[in-house]
């Protein structure tokens, strides 16, 4: 099931399971998961696309294969907060993926995540073939940190 709504999606996640994050591109998909606690995203791996079932069956077998509870993919909103093409794009990513996956499926704000991810191999003094190699999973585990960190403060407001 799709979640427009974060806080929503923060209700329909069973207890003490991983998330996945996503950062969805033309070319590929930038895959981070979280621990069972929902403290940390640990950047896995670049899928290259080819074409949606393919993308699927690789991203079911991470899934299976983490134990994971729910997807959060990047939603790349323009600089101004409006929905483009490529918004479209990934809401029709994730309408395919709930097809296939009865795992919630909440989305993040994912502007400026690729900037971040890119910085931050740049502080840690990255070699340009292996930036291009990481760039999108790294940038799939800040969405994925900044989705954990707002589930995090949200429980912590239930708890009060």
């Amino acid at each position: 099931m799709i979640f427009d709504r974060f806080e929503e999606f923060a209700a329909a996640l069973a207890p003490h399971s991983a998330l996945a994050g996503l950062d969805l591109g033309e070319r590929t998909i930038g895959v981070a998961v979280s621990d069972r606690i929902g403290a940390v995203a640990t950047p896995l791996e670049t899928i290259r696309r080819k074409k949606f079932t393919l993308d699927a069956a690789r991203l079911a077998e991470i899934i299976a294969g983490r134990g994971i509870g729910g997807v959060v993919l990047g939603l790349p909103f323009n600089m101004d907060g409006s929905e483009g093409p490529r918004c479209q794009s990934t809401r029709a990513f994730a309408r395919n993926l709930a097809r296939q996956s009865d795992l919630p499926i909440g989305f993040w704000d994912e502007r400026l995540s690729t900037v971040a991810a890119e910085r931050a191999l740049l502080e840690a003094d990255t070699s340009r073939k292996r930036r291009a190699e990481v760039i999108d999973h790294v940038a799939a585990s800040y969405i994925l940190q900044g989705a954990l960190d707002r589930l995090r403060h949200l429980r912590a407001e239930t708890d009060r």
